[in-house]
C-alpha cells in the first residue's frame, strides 16, 4: 500500500513537473508564432526558403497546424518526462517516435536520419532511403564536393589580358577579359581592370575588347529549373551578378578618359598573352554567401568550378555530376541510385536520400580539411542566415548548424548539433509534399530541439 502511493505521488510529480516545463516551452515558442505562420508560394524557389513575410491565406488554420505539433496532451506530457528520464539514446528515439505520429504525414512524405558522430552509428532513420527532392540541401551536397575536389586554398578568378604592344599611350592590339565564373565580381573588381590598364600609361585603346567564356559551355540556365523562378544568369563572365560584363568594361574605360576605337566580341586567350590583373576571391568567401543566404548564383559557381576540375573545357554540369557521383562512391554508396541535376538546388529533377547527406555530413566531419571550411558556412539557428529566426529560445538556439531547404511543398534542413551528452549529432529531414512549408520548419525545429534538450 505504502509502496503503491509513493509510486503514485511519484508518477503525479513527473507529470507537474513536465506539465510546467511544456507549458513555459509553449510559452517561449509563442512568442516566435509569427515566424512560422503559413506562406503559401505558387512557385517558391530555393533562394526564397525561409523567408518569413506572411501572406494572410489560411494563415490562422496552418499555425494551429503547425501548434499542433507541440502534442501537449497529458498524455505527451507524461511520455514526454519518460523520455526525459530515459538514457541516451532512447530518450531522443522516444521524442522522435511521437513526433513523426503526427498526421500531418498521413498527406505527405518523410525522409529522416540522426546520426550520433561520436560513438558512429545510426540513432534514428525514418525514410532515410526514399529519393526526395533535397530543394537547397543540395548545396551541402556540392559543397562538401567541392571543397574535398578543390581544396580550401581554391580561388574564384577573373583576368585581364591584352596581347599587341603599348607606345605613347596607345594599346594596339586586343584586350582580353577571361572569365572564371567568380559571382563575387563587383564595381570594386571592375575600377581594378581600368586601374591596370591606366598604370600602364593606357590612354587610348585600338584593337578589339573580347570576352574568354570558354571556362564553361554556353547553357545559361541548369537543367530542370522552371521557367517562372527568379533564376541566375550562368554565365562564366559576370559583374555584379548580371551578364553585362563587356559593355559596362567599356562604359568604364570611357567615363575614366580612355579612348576606345575597338571593337568587342568573344575569343579564346591565346598563348602568349599579358596579364594586366587578376582579381580573385576565396572559397571561404563563396560558400559563407553561398550557405548561409542560400545564394544559388553562388551554387552553381561552385558547382561549374567543380566541373572545371576535372579538366575538362568547356566545364558541363554533367562533369560536375561525375565529381559528385565519385565522392559518393567514396563514401560507400551507389551514385546510381540517386539524380543530381544542379548545384544549387533550384532543379525539379534532383533526388537523393537523406541517408546520402549524412554520409556526406559524416564524410566532412571525419576530414578537417573539409570541415573547417564548411562549419563556419552553416546557418547558425536563431542567429544568423536561413536560420535566423528559427528555433530561437530553446536549447536548440545556437547549437544546430545546418542548411535549409525550401521549394514548393517541400522543405528539408540538413547540418549537425550538439546533444546534451556532448556527442555530435549529423542530421538530414526533407519533407515533401507538405502544403504549408511552416509546417515541414516546425516539425524539423522540433525533431532539433528533441535531439538537443536534456
Amino acid at each position: 500500500m505504502i509502496l503503491n502511493t509513493m509510486k503514485n505521488t511519484k508518477y503525479i510529480i513527473l507529470l507537474l513537473a513536465a506539465w510546467f516545463a511544456a507549458a513555459a516551452h509553449m510559452r517561449a515558442q509563442t512568442v516566435d508564432t509569427t515566424d512560422e505562420m503559413a506562406t503559401v508560394h505558387s512557385a517558391m524557389t530555393a533562394d526564397q526558403e525561409d523567408c518569413d513575410s506572411v501572406t494572410t491565406d489560411s494563415a490562422s488554420t496552418c499555425v494551429m497546424m503547425a501548434d499542433s505539433l507541440f502534442l501537449a496532451d497529458s498524455t505527451c506530457l507524461a511520455d514526454d518526462a519518460a523520455a526525459g528520464a530515459m538514457p541516451w539514446p532512447l530518450n531522443v528515439q522516444r521524442r522522435l517516435d511521437r513526433l513523426v505520429e503526427h498526421s500531418m504525414f498521413e498527406t505527405s512524405q518523410l525522409g529522416m536520419m540522426v546520426f550520433d558522430l561520436t560513438a558512429d552509428s545510426a540513432i534514428y532513420c525514418r525514410g532515410h532511403r526514399q529519393l526526395l527532392r533535397p530543394a537547397s540541401t543540395m548545396k551541402l551536397i556540392t559543397a562538401i564536393a567541392a571543397i574535398d575536389k578543390l581544396g580550401g586554398s581554391y580561388q574564384f578568378r577573373t583576368s585581364l589580358y591584352y596581347n599587341g604592344k603599348v607606345d605613347s599611350g596607345t594599346l594596339t592590339g586586343d584586350v582580353y577579359c577571361v572569365g572564371g565564373f567568380d559571382p563575387r565580381f563587383n564595381a570594386d573588381d571592375m575600377n581594378a581592370f581600368v586601374e591596370g590598364l591606366k598604370s600602364m600609361g593606357v590612354d587610348t585603346i585600338r584593337g578589339r575588347i573580347l570576352a574568354d567564356l570558354t571556362m564553361k559551355d554556353d547553357d545559361r540556365l541548369g537543367e530542370g529549373w522552371c521557367w517562372d523562378d527568379d533564376n541566375p544568369v550562368l554565365s562564366p563572365l559576370l559583374v555584379s551578378r548580371k551578364d553585362v560584363f563587356l559593355s559596362r568594361f567599356v562604359q568604364e574605360l570611357r567615363e575614366s578618359g580612355v579612348v576606345l576605337e575597338v571593337e568587342c566580341g568573344e575569343a579564346p586567350l591565346p598563348k602568349g598573352a599579358f596579364v594586366v590583373c587578376t582579381r580573385f576571391h576565396t572559397i571561404d568567401q563563396i560558400l559563407m554567401r553561398m550557405m548561409k543566404d542560400s545564394d544559388n548564383l553562388y551554387a552553381e559557381s561552385m558547382f561549374y568550378q567543380l566541373a572545371a576540375a576535372s579538366g575538362e573545357r568547356p566545364a558541363k554540369a554533367k562533369h560536375a555530376r561525375r565529381e559528385i557521383g565519385r565522392l559518393i562512391e567514396k563514401v560507400g554508396l551507389q551514385p546510381s541510385r540517386y539524380k543530381i541535376a544542379d548545384g544549387s538546388g533550384l532543379s525539379l529533377y534532383n533526388y537523393v536520400t537523406p541517408e546520402l547527406e549524412v554520409a556526406l555530413l559524416r564524410y566532412a566531419y571525419r576530414n578537417p580539411d573539409i570541415f573547417i571550411h564548411l562549419y563556419p558556412s552553416l546557418p547558425v539557428a536563431g542567429h544568423d542566415g536561413t536560420l535566423k529566426r528559427r528555433m530561437r529560445g530553446g536549447f536548440a538556439s545556437g547549437n544546430v548548424h545546418a542548411k535549409t531547404g525550401t521549394l514548393t511543398c517541400i522543405t528539408s534542413l540538413a547540418g549537425y548539433c550538439t546533444a546534451p551528452n556532448g556527442h555530435v549529432v549529423a542530421f538530414s529531414i526533407i519533407n515533401q509534399g507538405v502544403m504549408h512549408d511552416s509546417n515541414g520548419r516546425s516539425f524539423q525545429n522540433r525533431v532539433c530541439e528533441a535531439i538537443c534538450r536534456p
